[in-house]
């Protein structure tokens, strides 16, 4: 199977994003702004949470920043840094926000699926790449479509399962905390 996966491991710096559904019903207070080092927008319309472990997402991801660049509209936020906080991005967790994409309009509303990625290529002028996911019975295809790449995408992408992510990521914070500890102790 390969070389195992280290969460500590500094990651390339060419990586990338992917698909969604909204759940617009889904509405909590306006969110903060992000910590993501570099990427926020003063003004942005619309978070995207992304694995930035993920070299096929931040393909994605990518081409969304250099385009965000003309439009200021997407803070992006790195949902695999250590910094990544849940408070920050209306509570949702890490083992959460990886299982499949979210995105946070400005005024808190959540939306996930084919349809965060419909509302970021909007806020970038490419719009009409996701349109016709608006309607029916396209809307169910996409993000049933999607719904398999978010099972598997760990798997295609060549990276351990879910669930060994996020025990090594539970083993890191357990161990900072041991730490912080033994050192204020």
């Amino acid at each position: 199977r390969g070389a195992r996966w280290d969460p500590a491991a500094p990651r390339p710096a060419s990586l990338y994003a992917r698909r969604c559904q909204a759940h617009s019903d889904v509405k909590a207070p306006p969110a903060s702004e992000s910590k993501d080092a570099g990427t926020s927008s003063q003004g942005w319309r619309i978070k995207m949470l992304y694995d930035g472990e993920c070299p096929l997402c931040m393909r994605e991801v990518n081409m969304l920043r250099e385009r965000n660049k003309s439009y200021g509209a997407i803070n992006f936020v790195d949902i695999s840094s250590k910094d990544y906080s849940p408070k920050d991005n209306q509570d949702l967790d890490y083992e959460t926000a990886m299982g499949r994409i979210h995105a946070i309009l400005s005024d808190g509303t959540i939306v996930t699926d084919v349809e965060a990625f419909r509302r970021l290529y909007e806020e970038v002028g490419l719009g009409w790449v996701y349109a016709v996911t608006k309607y029916e019975p396209v809307a169910t295809i996409a993000n049933a479509v999607y719904g398999v790449w978010a099972k598997y995408r760990m798997e295609v992408t060549g990276r351990p399962p879910l669930e060994e992510i996020f025990a090594a990521r539970r083993q890191a914070v357990s161990w900072f905390y041991f730490l912080f500890l033994e050192l204020h102790i």
